[in-house]
């Protein structure tokens, strides 16, 4: 559902209604209206209001009004008509995001890792993934802009970036309000009021989302995948565009939805525990911390005109999260392999922007500051190898970094236009670990009566990492409707220390048989990586602007790529322990292409009308290097983690005015192509499997309330979306590695062994009735 929503790839414009020409639209609220009235969306993805049309990159844009028509969930609803792009709550959770762009992202959460894709909160960067699948409400647009982003942007992001907008404040008396209910007892209001004058404006919006979830744990008695979340956003502004305007906004969201647990797809190893019938069930009995998600932040964004062509813009912000979670690993009442963890993270960011637009010239000098610190605690028991086992870590990140970036577009003729950019960054991280083994039960941090066996870590280490990223693209025009354009960029992402080591797991490199400082330092350590990514494209508006098609085709070439690992290794006792080694492992190549359009099949804007819309992602990504443990080039039996080879969509969309109102009728298939969890193929892989929506939306006369019903996977297909596996496995071809005598797999850490799934969400009703004021 997300269908039909102004989907365009490359720089283009794509319309609900019928396509048209760019439009002249001089700020960001006009972005919704423009959508609704049939017009081309306006984004700023340049930092500057345009219609997707003359924006030489790669975006798809939302509009917030048909998100709601089409009963969007949250931020990760979009991924299904987004070609390349991978959304996903992580494993063992509800509101930590996983995102992957073009083959490029991160999926461990904890501290030390950066994101291989920013996600934007108007224009504030959200440093860590906690908090980070934002609900669809208070929603103005989604941009998603592929490929490296670093010259435009506060903070360089390496795959590309999600920018939620949130709606801008009108004048006078405006409000809305909208119940949802649904299968699993979901009960969602959302409601949003607002007053202003030409000078000032205030307004509050929230939402109350919940289910009763989509399974059970069967030992705690708790619903499993369920949802209870309050969320509000307090908002004001001062001024207008032509003197002056500024934003403050305070917003707040308080998860207190269980812990997710996932499904076994191997029977206990130790116990016989049988495999459940319903994939949402799960048996997991470890019930502390309370799981618990607290995020909040403030922003205030300044522009004040200069002139008649500069302006100045400062966006400063400060955020904070707090998360509590139970992650029981292998899904069992005993405690095998059981983590509680702590997640506390805190941000404050610095952005200035002076933007130039002349009549031939166009650009942009900007400088940012971000201060951030990322902590994560958590215990690893393993109470069925020694009575009590407990390994703890706590890993601390803090993170300073600067950079100043610009980018020039001139516009050569009327057809030609050139644009320049470069971006320097310097990232300062300064890590601490520190990790302690437990006999006879869980640490003091977590409430448990372990005694202290042994200190295996207390690591501390700093690194600057700098680097200089340029960008530039040429677009042509050789008339109104059509757009071709060619790119170059490049992306960086900055070192850093994987924070769950264990220096008693730091190897002898030169075999004097003393494992020195600095070899410790190495063996937490990982370099920086890098892109380099060249595209083509081509947009434009065929047969009299009733078709709109975006084409892009690219290639990245990925360097010294960032691989996170979680593994057993012997803790000198008999037993297992978990550690965490990231290496700069690999190079790989990704091409791909980018299709996406619109169609006017019949009907005009005001009558009745059909549209068809599609958007098709093909990547071509593997490795060219990957070298292992033994220190052998595997490349040829390693994939890129969650980025299948085919994204696609296919949306019809039929609108009427109907008894003096409007009815909208949409029904969407989606298809998303084999994907991997992991580098080394395993069970947890998913074959390529397609996702059916369907709704139908009517707008009272007056255009005041609405009704609408909706379903989501329709055919209620299973589909994994995230895991654990520590299982032995064939270095050479993940096939698992079974035990001679007892032919059964061979478990790393714990003895019931750990092959756990997180699926998405199962066939959803839900009916909606809105009021807007």
């Amino acid at each position: 559902m997300k269908k039909m929503i102004l989907m365009t790839s490359v720089a283009g414009a794509a319309m609900i209604a019928t396509p048209a020409h760019a439009q002249d639209v001089n700020d960001d609220a006009a972005a919704a209206q423009e959508a609704e009235e049939g017009g081309a969306i306006v984004i700023t993805a340049r930092r500057r209001a345009e219609t997707l049309q003359d924006v030489p990159l790669s975006v798809t844009a939302y509009a917030g009004p048909q998100l709601e028509r089409e009963a969007a969930l949250d931020i990760t609803d979009i991924a299904d008509t987004t070609p390349n792009v991978t959304l996903e709550a992580s494993r063992g959770t509800n509101s930590t995001l996983t995102a992957f762009i073009r083959g490029v992202g991160q999926q461990d959460p904890v501290a030390g890792f950066e994101q291989g894709v920013g996600i934007y909160l108007d224009d504030v960067y959200l440093n860590r993934p906690q908090g980070a699948v934002l609900d669809i409400y208070d929603v103005e647009r989604i941009e998603v802009l592929r490929g490296p982003q670093g010259t435009l942007y506060g903070r360089n992001t390496i795959g590309g970036a999600v920018k939620y907008v949130t709606r801008r404040l009108p004048e006078g008396v405006a409000g809305a309000v909208r119940g949802t209910i649904g299968s699993y007892g979901q009960t969602d209001i959302v409601a949003r009021a607002s007053y202003g004058t030409e000078m000032f404006r205030a307004g509050v919006a929230a939402a109350y989302l919940q289910n009763d979830g989509f399974g059970e744990n069967l030992t705690t008695g708790e619903e499993n995948y369920n949802k209870d979340i309050f969320a509000f956003r307090v908002s004001a502004e001062v001024g207008n565009e032509i003197d002056f305007l500024l934003r403050l906004a305070y917003d707040r969201t308080d998860d207190d939805s269980n812990a997710r647990g996932g499904s076994r797809l191997i029977p206990g190893l130790a116990s016989g525990a049988p495999l459940l019938d319903n994939e949402y069930d799960t048996r997991g009995g470890l019930a502390d911390p309370v799981q618990e998600v607290v995020s909040e932040g403030i922003s205030a964004n300044l522009a004040v005109p200069l002139g008649d062509a500069l302006t100045f813009r400062s966006i400063t912000a400060w955020r904070k999260d707090d998360s509590a979670t139970p992650i029981d690993f292998d899904t069992l009442p005993a405690v095998d392999l059981d983590v509680p963890a702590i997640y506390e993270n805190e941000q404050f960011s610095q952005e200035i922007q002076f933007l130039y637009e002349g009549a031939r010239v166009q650009g942009l000098l900007g400088g940012y500051y971000l201060d951030a610190d990322a902590f994560t605690v958590f215990d690893v028991r393993l109470f069925t190898l020694l009575n009590g086992l407990t390994a703890l870590t706590q890993g601390e990140v803090q993170t300073e970094t600067w950079a100043i970036f610009g980018d020039v577009t001139f516009d050569v003729t009327d057809q030609i236009a050139v644009s320049v950019g470069g971006r320097y960054t310097e990232d300062t991280r300064n890590s601490t670990v520190f990790r302690e083994t437990y006999l006879g039960g869980g640490s003091p941090i977590f409430g448990g009566a372990g005694v202290v066996f042994a200190t295996t870590s207390d690591f501390q280490g700093e690194r600057i990492d700098t680097d200089f990223t340029p960008r530039a693209s040429i677009s042509f025009k050789p008339t109104d409707d059509h757009t071709f354009y060619a790119s170059y960029s490049e992306g960086f992402k900055g070192g850093g220390f994987d924070p769950r080591g264990q220096s008693t797991a730091a190897p002898d490199l030169d075999g004097n048989g003393t494992v020195t400082e600095a070899e410790v330092y190495d063996f937490f350590a990982f370099e920086p990586e890098t892109v380099k990514s060249y595209e083509l494209g081509w947009k434009g508006n065929l047969a009299d602007d009733r078709i709109y098609a975006a084409l892009a085709i690219f290639q990245a070439d990925y360097e010294d790529v960032q691989i996170p690992g979680s593994v057993g290794v012997p803790d000198g006792m008999g037993g297992q322990t978990f550690i965490g080694v990231t290496t700069n492992a690999a190079e790989a190549r990704i091409r791909g292409l980018e299709f996406e359009g619109n169609a006017l099949v019949f009907g005009d804007y005001g009558a009745d009308r059909l549209n068809f819309g599609w958007s098709l992602g093909l990547l071509d990504a593997e490795f060219e290097t990957f070298i292992d443990s033994r220190g052998i080039n595997v490349a040829d039996s390693r994939e890129i983690q969650n980025t299948p080879d085919v994204t696609a969509s296919g949306s019809l969309t039929y609108t009427a005015p109907v008894g003096g109102g409007d009815l909208y009728v949409n029904t969407t298939l989606s298809y998303r192509g084999d994907s991997q969890q992991f580098e080394l193929a395993s069970p947890l892989d998913q074959e390529g499997f397609a996702l059916w929506d369907a709704g139908i939306t009517y707008e009272l006369p007056g255009g005041q309330w609405t009704v609408g019903l909706y379903g989501k996977n329709l055919t209620d297909e299973r589909y994994i979306v995230a895991g654990y596996n520590f299982l032995a496995q064939n270095p050479d071809t993940g096939a698992l590695i079974l035990n001679p005598m007892t032919d059964q797999p061979i478990p790393t850490l714990g003895r019931e062994g750990t092959l756990t799934a997180y699926y998405g969400n199962p066939r959803q009703i839900l009916f909606t009735v809105g009021y807007e004021f």
